[in-house]
């Protein structure tokens, strides 16, 4: 039994000891077949050729289009495709190079014209009027004028729109906030955007801006009087209607108020001043584009009214004299009640020591007149500063005559003097000279 048991475990010891070496025959074995069959044994090498062809060979039979013939079709009009894309491609650039010349030259062409022109106008006025002698020291200003918003009053009368009047040194008692800088707030000075029939070019070394289109012809020129800068605009008119009014926010009523440059943008105005503050008072005529708002006449004599007609007249009348209905039957379409009248039949009808109630002798002016039905001139003066005086009622008068004045009228003035021409405030509205800023007026006049 022991001899069985050893001779049991000494078989079974030797097929422990053959495995490794079956398992590393078997190994070797499989290592010289891999070698053989890559480096020696023949064999077919199939390509993706061949592959493809055999595919169409087997849609051939079976009568569909081979594989290789849509994608020889694909990548010809795949080729054609980007040939005519680059073709397109170098056209446009082509072109656009082109363009681009024509563009540089066409922009070259038009300044070197504008040069041309400015260099024949350098001595012309484009259309600028003589009437009588000029006592004016012209000059020319490069500056664009400042304005902004403002919410205090007009200071020009007691009769008008005015929430500043002076007190008894004379000073301007101004209810906007004042600070260091003079010239703050002229950030809101309305700019931009110049109608396309448009010139500024400076003659008589003094800037000129023009403008002419459709029917409307208006020259706006920047003198020097008194040590005040005034501010003239020259207007005629193939159609006398294109004068009208504006009313803040669109509105008649006692407490609305807009700038003069937010009115003037509603209406698409080309030139505009301010009106007469007619919000501030509870009486005197008020007719606007033909509607009669208000009927009631200022108490006693003396309260002139400009009235102007259907035909494009101008009259100065007395509010006691005639009633506003009777105004509107004999054709009236506007009528300010402001005041004075500066001008009648061509006389100035003001005296230096004339004065609007409760204002200084020099202040900011606004002023409208008519040379003849048609042809009207609208002026606005700076004043209250250290670098404008401000300008009398006679003075105002006088520059009004020089124009050619027929008829002439005194509107609103002080803080609501501001003059709107192409885009942009002109000149440089104050109540009280330490902030330029525009004030918030109840209506405009406006071409």
């Amino acid at each position: 039994m022991e001899d069985q048991n050893r001779e049991d475990v000494h078989k079974k010891s030797k097929r422990l000891r053959l495995r490794p070496v079956i398992l590393g025959a078997v190994l070797t074995g499989y290592t010289v077949f891999s070698l053989l069959d890559a480096f020696v044994i023949p064999r077919d090498i199939v390509t993706v050729e061949e592959v493809q062809a055999a595919g169409d060979a087997y849609k051939s039979a079976a009568g569909e289009e081979p594989d290789s013939q849509d994608s020889g079709q694909d990548a010809a009009a795949e080729n054609e495709l980007n040939a005519e894309q680059n073709e397109s491609r170098d056209q446009n650039q082509s072109q656009d190079q082109n363009q681009s010349r024509d563009q540089n030259q066409i922009e070259n062409n038009s300044k070197n014209q504008d040069a041309a022109q400015n260099s024949g106008k350098g001595k012309g006025r484009a259309g600028a009027p003589e009437h009588g002698k000029k006592r004016h020291k012209k000059r020319s200003t490069e500056e664009d004028a400042q304005g902004a918003d403002s919410m205090d009053g007009t200071k020009e009368s007691g009769n008008a729109g005015s929430t500043d009047n002076t007190d008894s040194s004379g000073n301007a008692g101004s209810t906007d906030a004042s600070d260091s800088s003079k010239n703050e707030g002229s950030a809101d000075v309305v700019s931009g955007a110049t109608a396309s029939a448009a010139d500024s070019y400076t003659a008589d070394g003094y800037t000129v801006d023009s403008y002419t289109a459709d029917g409307v012809s208006i020259t706006l020129k920047q003198e020097r009087v008194s040590d005040t800068e005034v501010y003239i605009a020259d207007i005629v008119l193939d159609d006398p209607s294109a004068l009208l009014s504006g009313l803040a926010n669109g509105s008649f009523g006692r407490n609305i108020s807009q700038k003069t440059s937010e009115i003037a943008e509603s209406a698409g105005a080309v030139l505009a001043v301010n009106g007469d503050y007619y919000g501030f008072r509870d009486s005197g005529y008020v007719m606007r584009n033909g509607y009669l708002y208000r009927d009631t006449p200022r108490s006693g004599s003396g309260n002139e009214d400009l009235v102007v007609y259907s035909d494009g007249r101008m009259e100065i009348i007395d509010e006691s004299q005639v009633s506003a209905a009777e105004l509107q039957s004999a054709g009236a379409v506007q009528i300010y009640s402001f005041g004075p009248g500066l001008i009648k039949d061509g006389e100035v009808t003001v005296s230096p020591g004339d004065e609007v109630d409760q204002s200084m002798n020099s202040n900011p002016r606004t002023a409208i007149g008519m040379v003849e039905p048609g042809h009207y001139i609208m002026v606005v003066s700076d004043g209250r500063t250290s670098e404008s005086a401000g300008l009398s009622l006679a003075e105002l008068a006088e520059v009004m005559q020089e124009q050619g004045c027929t008829t002439a009228y005194n509107l609103d003035g002080g803080g609501s003097s501001t003059m709107w021409f192409n885009g942009r405030v002109v000149n440089n509205p104050t109540s009280g000279g330490r902030n330029i800023k525009e004030r918030k007026v109840s209506d405009i006049v406006y071409i």
